[in-house]
């Protein structure tokens, strides 16, 4: 370990996979701040890890200038920084092209175990159904085999984000509680029925006890967000006006996030924001919970009238029928969280 002063960390995407690594370099920042630290990912992930000590971020374009063989002129120019190991926290083609270069010039590397079998077995057999090793747990894995183990108890939530002039404009004065929305995931399947979600906002809005903000991308989903903060008195609608890093600035000063199993509820666990999650075909044991956030804040569809959930790991694949599981979450079950948790 000792010969070990810098490792390159690999994690290219997705959002909320990205986002899971934050913890875990936070921590080894604390725990070694004599080992540099260099994050291979996508350029937009950047703001990602401005708050963590010593270290650099390598962008990997890997659908342009690092896309095919352009992968081993990223590892070249990881070679040059001078790094001594490599974390491959992603396990994937592109990574192990990277890893693959870098060991091959003698460079110890570790990957990730991402539990296959095991969570396999969870979809397989949903009546036995046990909490697996979290995602954030595997990463410090990789470190812990390249000699460096971490403690994630240890670890220390930054302090909130300095409000920009231009947030301080959107926001206004007000003494509500701020609420961020996200109601959108990668498959309907871990998505909360549209007119449900709106039902929600609905009462939290005519309470005029919230300041509410819709998070979101996507032409069709800023086309539905924008009706809604027509509609609703005290909703804005976020979605293609900020970027990454000005949301993180607005995300690390709400007072809660509710979210579906998606990149969002990741982004607000990294500062402390009470998260709650709405599960649909997916589950909160196969390792995705946000960073920190207590089962109570977890809602899962009833596994009573949907005995196969979860399905599967990312909520790709569910038997028919099964793309509704989430309406058996009610309104009212939501709201009452909504409420024990603010």
């Amino acid at each position: 370990m000792s010969q070990v002063r810098h490792i390159l960390v690999i994690r290219l995407s997705a959002l909320g996979d990205v986002a899971m690594t934050v913890p875990v370099l936070r921590v080894f920042a604390q725990t070694y701040p004599n080992v540099k630290l260099t994050m291979v990912s996508k350029p937009s992930y950047k703001p990602l890890f401005t708050d963590i000590e010593n270290l650099q971020f390598l962008e990997a374009d890997v659908y342009g200038e690092h896309k095919g063989f352009g992968l081993l002129t990223l590892a070249k120019e990881a070679k040059k920084l001078g790094v001594h190991a490599v974390a491959d926290l992603h396990n994937v083609i592109r990574s192990k092209v990277i890893t693959g270069y870098l060991s091959f010039n003698g460079i110890k590397t570790a990957a990730i175990d991402k539990g296959r079998a095991e969570k396999k077995a969870l979809t397989k057999h949903p009546s036995e159904l046990k909490r697996l090793k979290s995602t954030h747990q595997r990463y410090a894995d990789v470190f812990e085999t390249l000699g460096f183990p971490l403690n994630l108890e240890e670890h220390i939530f930054p302090k909130k984000k300095e409000l920009t002039s231009q947030l301080h404009e959107l926001i206004g004065h007000h003494t509500k509680k701020m609420i961020g929305i996200a109601p959108f995931a990668a498959y309907k399947s871990k998505m909360y029925p549209l007119e449900l979600m709106k039902e929600v906002i609905f009462n939290l809005n005519k309470d005029d006890l919230y300041k509410i903000f819709l998070f979101g991308g996507g032409k069709k989903e800023k086309e539905i967000l924008n009706e809604w903060e027509i509609q609703f008195e005290n909703v804005t609608n976020l979605a293609g006006k900020f970027s990454l890093e000005t949301e993180l600035n607005l995300i690390s000063n709400l007072d809660l996030m509710l979210a579906m199993d998606s990149s969002n509820g990741h982004l607000a666990a990294l500062y402390d924001i009470p998260v709650l999650t709405l599960w649909g075909v997916t589950h909160p044991y196969a390792g995705f919970t946000p960073f920190k956030q207590p089962n109570e804040h977890q809602l899962v569809a009833n596994r009573e009238k949907y005995p196969l959930i979860p399905t599967s790991v990312y909520g790709n694949k569910f038997p028919e029928g099964y793309e509704e599981a989430m309406r058996s979450i009610s309104v009212d079950a939501v709201l009452k969280k909504i409420t024990e948790i603010i």
